[in-house]
Order: C-alpha cells, then sequence, then structure tokens
C-alpha cells in the first residue's frame, strides 16, 4: 500500500511506525507539516492510498481530507479529544488510556473511530509512556487501520457523548503548578512528570523562575518543602510535604532562548551551601533513590546500568560510565553487560550541553574525544567478555558505542539510528569506521551511514548489526539478557571464547591500529567543528531550538526526490 506519513517532525512514534510499515512492504513516504499548499502538493505528488498523522500540531487541510482517506493517530481514547490527552490521563492519576487510530474531518479529533488500544499506565513520564505503551498501542492500531482499508464493508464507528473519553482543553500552567507546602510526593511527581519532554512545570527556585522536568522519588532526604536538599550528578533534591523528589533537568523561564539543560548548570551559584549527596553506582541502597549509573552484579555477570537523559552523554557522563567501567572490569565477574537505560541506550554527544557552551567548536572536540575513550575502554577489554543489552532506542554515536560490545542485543521494537549525516553532515567517530564494516561488511556500512534512515531491530539482527533481538516488553528483555549472560558465564568453552575474542582483536590492531581509525575520523571531524563550513553548527542550533523544518529531507520525502530527478 502507498502510505503518506504527514508529520510535525520524525519523531520516535513516527520512526517506529516506518520502520513497521516498510519491513510488511508497504511504500513509504514522509512529508513534514510546514504549510497547507506543500502538505497538498505532497499529497498530489506521491498519490497515497492512505494517509498517516502520526505527530502532528494542527489540524490537516481540509483538501486533504476530503479526497483522501486521512488517520490521525490520537494518544487518548475514544472520545478523548485535545491537545494534552497523555498529560490530564498522569494527572488524574488514570490507570488505564489509550491510543485511537481516528479520521480526519473538520473537527479535530473527533473523526470516526477505526481502531484503538488500551494500555495500563505505569508510574512514568509522559515521555516514557509515549515511547512505550503509546507506541506499542499506536503500531496495533496502524496495523488494524491498514487491515480494514482494504476491507469494503467495514465502517468506522463515530465518536459520541456515551464514550469514557471527555473533550479536554490545553493543559495550562495554572493547572500543572506545584504547591510545595502542600503537595505530597505522588501529586509532585505526576505533576513533573504529565509536563515531561514539553512544557516543563513552572516553578521557581532560589529566585530563578524555571521549568522543570525529569523527576524521581526519594526516599530518605528530608527537609523544610521547597527547599534543595542535595546535588547529585548535576540533578538536585527537592523536599516535599512528606519526603523528597530528584528533578535532574531545568530550563530558565527568564530568557525565550533558554534550553533544557542539568538542573545545577542552570541554577549555579544560586546552589552555595547545597551539600552533594554522592552515591557511587556499586553502593547499594535501602530505601527508593536516584542515580544515573549504576552497578550490580548477579554471580558471574556484573550488569552496568546507564539511564542518562534523553540518552545524551556529555563529558561529564562519558567519565564518570569510564570510571563505572573500570571498577567493572576490576571485579572477578566473567561478562559485563552494558544495560543502559528503559528509554534511550545512547544517543552519543550531549548537542545541549555544547550548544550552552561558550566555545561550542572546542566543547565539540572535547565531548567526541570523551565518547572515544569510553569506545576504546569496552573494544580492548581483555579480562572480561562484553554485552550491550539496547532495550531503548539509540542513535548516532550511542550506535557504535554499543558495537563496541564483544555481543550486542536489542529489543524487539527499538529503532536504531546508526549515522551522523542528519547533523549537519558529520562525518562521525567512536571508531565506527572499524566497528560497523566489521559486523555488517563495508558495502553495507557505507549504506547504513548514507541512507540516513531508522533501523528496526530485526533488521539490525538480519543484517548482523546486532546479534539478536528479543520480543518482550523492557522487563522481559532484561530478564532474557540476564539468563543469557550468566548461560554464557557458566559455559565450559568460556575461557576459550574469551582466548578467540581477544586473539581477534589482536589480528585486527595488527592491519590496522585502533588510534588509526581514531586519527582518521578525528580528522574529519576537526573539520566539522573548526572548518570554515558552519552546517554542524547551524544544524545542533536548530536541534537544541527546536527550529520546524522548512522543507522535508528527500531521503524521507521520496515523492520529491523522484519529482527533482524527473
Amino acid at each position: 500500500m502507498r502510505i503518506l506519513f504527514l508529520a510535525h517532525a520524525f519523531n520516535s512514534l513516527t520512526q517506529r511506525l516506518y520502520v513497521e510499515l516498510t519491513e510488511a512492504g508497504h511504500e513509504v513516504a514522509v512529508e513534514f507539516d510546514v504549510n497547507d499548499a506543500l502538505t497538498e502538493e505532497a499529497v498530489d505528488l506521491f498519490r497515497p492510498e492512505l494517509v498517516i498523522a502520526p505527530f502532528l500540531k494542527r489540524a490537516i487541510p481540509e483538501p486533504v481530507w476530503r479526497k483522501h482517506r486521512c488517520i490521525v493517530i490520537h494518544p487518548g481514547i475514544p472520545g478523548d479529544r485535545g491537545p494534552s490527552a497523555l498529560d490530564w490521563a498522569i494527572a488524574r492519576g488514570e490507570r488505564e488510556w489509550g491510543v485511537t487510530a481516528l479520521q480526519a474531518t473538520g473537527d479535530m479529533d473527533a473523526g470516526p473511530v477505526w481502531a484503538h488500544t488500551e494500555f495500563p499506565m505505569r508510574d512514568a513520564s509522559k515521555s516514557s509512556l509515549y515511547r512505550h505503551e503509546a507506541t506499542e498501542a499506536a503500531v496495533a492500531c496502524v496495523r488494524e487501520v491498514i487491515a480494514r482499508a482494504s476491507d469494503p464493508a467495514f465502517e468506522p464507528a463515530p465518536q459520541n457523548d456515551a464514550m469514557r473519553g471527555r473533550t479536554r482543553p490545553l493543559m495550562q500552567q495554572a493547572q500543572r503548578a506545584i504547591d510545595w507546602r502542600r503537595d505530597a510526593t505522588g501529586l509532585v511527581l505526576r505533576k513533573i512528570r504529565a509536563a515531561d519532554g514539553f512544557p516543563g512545570v513552572r516553578d521557581e527556585i532560589a529566585g530563578m523562575a524555571c521549568y522543570l522536568y525529569d523527576a524521581h522519588p526519594e526516599g530518605s532526604l528530608r527537609g523544610e518543602p521547597g527547599a534543595v536538599l542535595a546535588t547529585r550528578d548535576e540533578a538536585i533534591c527537592r523536599a516535599t510535604v512528606d519526603g523528597a523528589v530528584w528533578i535532574t533537568h531545568l530550563r530558565r523561564a527568564d530568557d525565550p532562548a533558554a534550553f533544557k539543560l542539568p538542573a545545577t548548570r542552570v541554577l549555579g551559584g544560586l546552589l552555595r551551601g547545597v551539600p552533594e549527596s554522592a552515591l557511587a553506582p556499586e553502593e547499594k541502597v535501602a530505601c527508593s533513590t536516584w542515580r544515573a549509573i549504576r552497578y550490580e552484579e548477579s554471580g558471574p555477570v556484573g550488569l552496568l546500568h546507564f539511564d542518562l537523559y534523553n540518552g545524551a552523554m556529555g563529558v561529564r557522563q562519558c567519565e564518570a560510565l569510564r570510571r563505572a567501567y573500570a571498577h567493572a572490569r576490576s571485579r572477578p565477574t566473567r561478562i559485563i553487560a552494558l544495560m543502559g537505560g528503559r528509554d534511550f541506550w545512547s544517543n552519543g554527544i550531549h548537542l545541549n550541553l555544547i550548544e550552552a557552551s561558550e566555545h561550542p567548536a572546542e566543547a565539540s572536540w572535547h565531548n567526541i574525544n570523551a565518547m572515544n575513550d569510553l569506545v576504546r575502554d569496552i573494544a580492548t577489554t581483555a579480562t572480561h567478555f562484553t554485552i550491550a543489552a539496547m532495550n531503548g532506542n539509540a542513535g548516532a554515536g550511542g550506535v557504535f558505542l554499543a558495537l563496541a560490545a564483544d555481543r550486542v542485543f536489542a529489543r524487539d521494537g527499538i529503532v536504531l539510528n546508526p549515522h551522523y549525516k542528519g547533523m549537519g553532515n558529520l562525518y562521525g567517530s567512536e571508531y565506527w569506521t572499524y566497528l560497523l564494516p566489521r559486523r555488517v561488511g563495508p558495502d553495507e556500512a557505507r549504506a547504513i551511514v548514507e541512507n540516513r534512515l531508522p533501523i528496526g531491530a530485526r533488521r539490525a539482527s538480519r543484517i548482523r548489526l546486532v546479534d539478536d533481538c528479543f520480543a518482550g516488553d523492557p522487563e522481559a528483555f532484561e530478564a532474557e539478557v540476564r539468563r543469557g549472560a550468566a548461560a554464557l558465564a557458566g559455559d565450559p568453552g568460556f575461557a576459550r571464547l574469551l582466548a578467540a575474542k581477544n586473539a581477534r582483536r589482536a589480528v585486527d590492531e595488527a592491519r590496522k591500529p585502533l588510534d588509526a581509525y581514531r586519527g582518521e575520523e578525528l580528522a574529519r571531524m576537526k573539520l566539522n567543528f573548526f572548518g570554515f563550513d558552519p552546517s554542524y553548527h547551524v544544524a545542533r542550533y536548530n536541534f537544541v531550538h527546536k527550529v520546524a523544518r522548512s522543507r522535508t529531507p528527500l531521503h524521507l520525502a521520496t515523492h520529491r526526490a523522484r519529482a527533482a530527478t524527473a
């Protein structure tokens, strides 16, 4: 089927649906919602049998939905209408929620229902629910829509007042506001989680107006409600009436150009006198708390978790992870499993921190070298067998960080973007010119980095980008990795396996040293960072400041690519 995606951006849901439908044999093109004229032109060029809107911020133009069957993916149950669907569901403490595929009409979210799927709600942020439960439900809905689109007898169900969903307005900051002297920890968490990603919860800390993001419960620290009790890994801990919460990121409210940054970097000197509550990755705790990096052992297997906000890895995160990895390597275990986080494995260098620095080119250089140091540590580990367990999405250098491990496993449903060119034609480093071709071969490696398209876990397994993919939710995936790692550690032939991997590394090093790959890559990166072409700096600025695209890239808008060459 010829399917056109209309989307505000190529976000995680749009990418997942793109992967699913292209894998199923459908011809899919993407058009960014820039204006009505371009949308109408895209439809005329592609002549779709079905239009799907996975992520829009405004209505589909009337000439389009009147001429073509247009299906909107709405993150709410049937009858739910409005732009803050998940926000309200989290804030109200809904136990179950869902995704509805409805036909576009003249009224937003009011068209007849083609499919809907419900799911239980976790105690999690809006962003996490969107990436997991809502995305899986959307995939199920779209599959059902495509099947029903071929059935001439199918009639979508009109929405009516008997449905559980209701029309709700855009949630305002007045409805998100936290009363630190009255709101219990659970309510504070719900309010911040309901605004995570966008728009955040407007608040004030030490006289600074800011927006709060990414909150986690704290089980032991206590203090005056609203007070900042401690810092840890650039996050702050604030007291509530019955406990405390960690808040990892803030955005200044008094600067329209401000963007999200680690909390302590935003507050700076306003935190003078606030103690650092350090917690080593391997330290055991008896109550709930937050830390970015955590290490645990299960018999002969060491598991290193790194749950970094949006998967971004700045210099500080890379160095902290290197120290934690060095500790794991010093332990009398056989296997180190690199677990990443639930939402992301890694997305490479930290573009927000780079953009916020006084000298972005130098900050970029330091960040890519810190990533390279970490990748090299993993790739040259001789004492342990290493496993990368990709439970969440990964992009750019984050994918190649995983490829440094001896075995790479991916959860079925995640999306990988193993390329850099979308960020202003970056060449990339993280030893990708060694790690990628040795897995998939030089021709496939070249195609991957040039195509700039997302790759699903199943295809990644077929082309040997990863060793295997496992179906299931994040908990089931982690359990499978733990079982597999334990079995491998107990294999009678483990010593031979370890010797064989070290022998292969020695052969590769003799053929071409890792330093040579790094030097060649960094020579190209130096031109990206310090050369005359500003493409990387422009692309980074646009990404960080969320500047809307003025056109759809031709590798997504295949209808436009064909028209350009006709």
